[in-house]
């Protein structure tokens, strides 16, 4: 075990993609998710890029035998870069949680005609932060770069923090890709995956050789989650019943679920609660992005269901430090890796219902679709028929495809596609 740094490529080139744009950027995620490190690599890939074209052009100049004022064009290609960067975990800006004092100490740093780049770590630590980032966002002098705790920066809140245009950038916990190039995995695909489905994506967890100590940090960032961050938040009173809720969760991903079915069950077992009570909760979790609540899609009326949805886990890992490895259902453990894995790759997902059939998934991406059935093992012939069957009663043309723990190579069963899941993970296409 050894803690190194890897790049995240495709969150980089994103960044890289949106760089100059005029919205404010915001990096979102569930804590440790690799948030701070992506604008770390992110402020690297910048100085690198100035650094090498301002050499280049100073070379240039100097052959030339010309004043070397190249800092000073205008051209967006050879300017200065300044980068204003502020990470409110660290003590030396414990002075600027003030959102005055933010707005004075960026505005201070500014200079005219540089290319300014403003990021900030850990926004939310600054009472009254988005009067201040509104306004530096307004004078349309700064690029600007925010990541912040979740259950205090959430998705549902960006639109009435900021005023101006942002955009969201979702960063999730390391996929299997990521998991297999930070351990150097180069064969043995199915067995890493195994150790995915426990180790996880949090990648913080990954310096600790002894499985307990691992399993105690990915406690702790539920811990600091639920109890801390998500408490404070709502001014929660009931932190037993949300831990309740979230176990209950954790040990039904990928079941379909409602305020209604949980409250009952949380009854049944003398916890009191409510079904609005429950909705909040959960509405909670995945604002914190502990959970991403799917919904259903019938595939023949092609309409939207608002009943009985499915709640996925940001990592498997939070479940088997949590829980242990009661109840090891590999089929829905692996259903919520491919859930993830989906909108890592920018897919919009649902549960899809066809008479009294489901599929696991019904992926869109602009004119894109196809259909995704997850199962563990399909040797068995009557499993294998199983899961085909819902695919094969969908009549239009989209690509169908059964993902499962084959270790072969991908083969075709009337026109339904049949991969290895490790080696679907592997590969973006």
């Amino acid at each position: 075990y050894k803690r190194q740094l890897i790049e995240r490529t495709d969150y980089l080139n994103r960044l890289k993609r949106l760089k100059g744009t005029p919205d404010i950027k915001i990096i979102t995620g569930i804590r440790r998710s690799g948030k701070s490190e992506l604008l770390r690599a992110y402020s690297k890939y910048l100085e690198n890029t100035y650094s090498n074209q301002n050499s280049k052009l100073y070379a240039s100049a100097k052959h030339a035998q010309q004043p070397n004022k190249l800092q000073q064009q205008n051209n967006s290609n050879n300017q200065e870069l300044n980068i204003i960067s502020i990470d409110f975990n660290n003590l030396n800006y414990e002075n600027l949680k003030n959102y005055k004092s933010l707005f004075a100490y960026v505005e201070s740093r500014y200079i005219p005609e540089a290319y300014n780049v403003l990021m900030i770590d850990e926004v939310q630590l600054c009472p009254k932060f988005e009067l201040a980032i509104n306004s530096l966002h307004n004078s349309n002098k700064y690029d600007i770069y925010l990541t912040g705790s979740n259950a205090f920066l959430l998705s549902s809140d960006l639109a009435t923090l900021f005023s101006g245009r942002f955009i969201e950038i979702p960063v999730f916990p390391f996929s299997f890709a990521e998991y297999c190039e930070y351990f150097e995995v180069k064969n043995n695909f199915n067995n890493a995956l195994q150790k995915y489905l426990q180790h996880g994506g949090l990648a913080g967890s990954y310096v600790y050789a002894n499985q307990d100590d691992a399993q105690a940090y990915i406690k702790n960032v539920y811990t600091t989650l639920v109890k801390r961050d998500l408490v404070d938040k709502y001014a929660i009173s009931e932190v037993s019943l949300l831990d309740s809720i979230c176990e209950f969760l954790m040990d039904n991903i990928a079941n379909l679920t409602t305020a209604n079915n949980v409250s009952s069950i949380l009854k049944k077992n003398h916890i009191e609660t409510t079904h609005i009570t429950v909705g909040n909760y959960l509405k909670y979790l995945c604002n914190a992005f502990m959970f991403y609540k799917v919904k259903r899609y019938d595939i023949r009326g092609k309409k939207y269901l608002e009943t009985n949805e499915k709640y996925y886990l940001a990592d498997t890992a939070l479940r088997y430090a949590i829980l242990g490895t009661r109840n090891m259902d590999y089929g829905r453990a692996y259903e919520n890796i491919v859930a993830l894995e989906l909108m890592r790759r920018g897919y919009a997902i649902y549960v899809g219902k066809l008479y009294q059939k489901e599929v696991d998934f019904v992926a869109i991406k602009a004119s894109e679709k196809f259909y995704i059935q997850v199962s563990d093992n399909i040797s068995d012939n009557a499993t294998l028929e199983r899961e085909l069957s819902p695919l094969k009663a969908i009549k239009d043309a989209y690509t169908k495809i059964l993902l499962a723990n084959t270790r072969h190579d991908s083969y075709d069963i009337e026109g339904i596609r049949v991969i290895d899941i490790a080696q679907w993970l592997l590969n973006a296409n």
